[in-house]
């Protein structure tokens, strides 16, 4: 049984190994099973992004029957300290106060 892999943005975004193969060798992959799948998984996220397979929705009518994901995140934001967080977020209203209540 052959397993087809496509591979969704968010992966390629997060996962530098992923964004190689995606230029080198297309967004498609064949694998003999999903275990297989999950292990070139396991290898493109060592070192780098996390990546996994995720199954197909049922009612995709794509011929994809699973995708290599990752999750998005705003690695500017994930990387500021809470201060610097809630600034970049626009929260101009939380200043820091003393837990002794004097100024």
């Amino acid at each position: 049984m052959s397993v087809v892999v496509a591979i969704k943005p968010s992966a390629r975004k997060r996962n530098a190994k992923v964004g190689k193969l995606v230029f080198e060798d297309g967004s498609r992959h064949d694998f003999e099973s999903r275990a297989a799948a999950e292990r070139w998984a396991d290898d493109l996220s060592a070192g780098d992004g996390h990546v996994w397979i995720a199954s197909a929705h049922p009612r995709d009518d794509g011929d994809a029957d699973c995708y290599l994901v990752s999750r998005a995140t705003n690695a500017k934001l994930e990387a500021a300290y809470d201060k610097r967080r809630r600034r970049l977020r626009g929260d101009t209203g939380s200043e820091q106060e003393s837990l002794g209540g004097e100024p």
